[in-house]
């Protein structure tokens, strides 16, 4: 028995494929979903999905937005997918850098809006890298 996964954007649908098991990045944790899953509506956060095929697993880095999950069919709906192996590890670890020391100084000055804005561009350059196996 498998799964059938969905990841969709407004532009786009970045994965439709029968898989074995998900891992979503829900508001709460990690969700695991196995065939027979009971039906399921989640938000979704900014990070990485994992979705396991017959034997390798393949990492997805999701921008936000929810999941259904039903009769063995998971519909990821997001604002923005990439599959990690469509990104470039040197420019995602750069990024990521990038954005951890963006994010130190927005949080020294003292200005909440810059911090937010800061906090969601660390959390998007994160899910990349970590899509692309940089970070675990």
């Amino acid at each position: 028995m498998s799964l059938t996964v969905k990841v969709i954007t407004p532009d786009k649908i970045v994965w439709d494929e029968q898989v074995q098991e998900v891992i979503l990045p829900s508001n709460t944790g990690q969700l695991g979903v196995l065939p027979g899953h009971a039906p399921l509506l989640t938000v979704l956060d900014i990070g990485v999905m994992r979705v396991r095929g017959a034997k390798d697993w393949f990492s997805i880095a999701v921008m936000g937005g929810f999941a259904e999950i039903e009769k063995n069919e998971v519909k990821v709906l997001v604002n923005s997918a990439q599959l990690g192996s469509t990104l470039d590890k040197e420019e995602a670890r750069k990024d990521y850098t990038a954005a951890q020391t963006a994010l130190d100084e927005a949080t020294k000055s003292g200005s909440r809006q810059r911090q937010i804005q800061a906090e969601k561009a660390y959390k998007k350059a994160r899910a990349k890298f970590q899509a692309t196996g940089g970070l675990i």
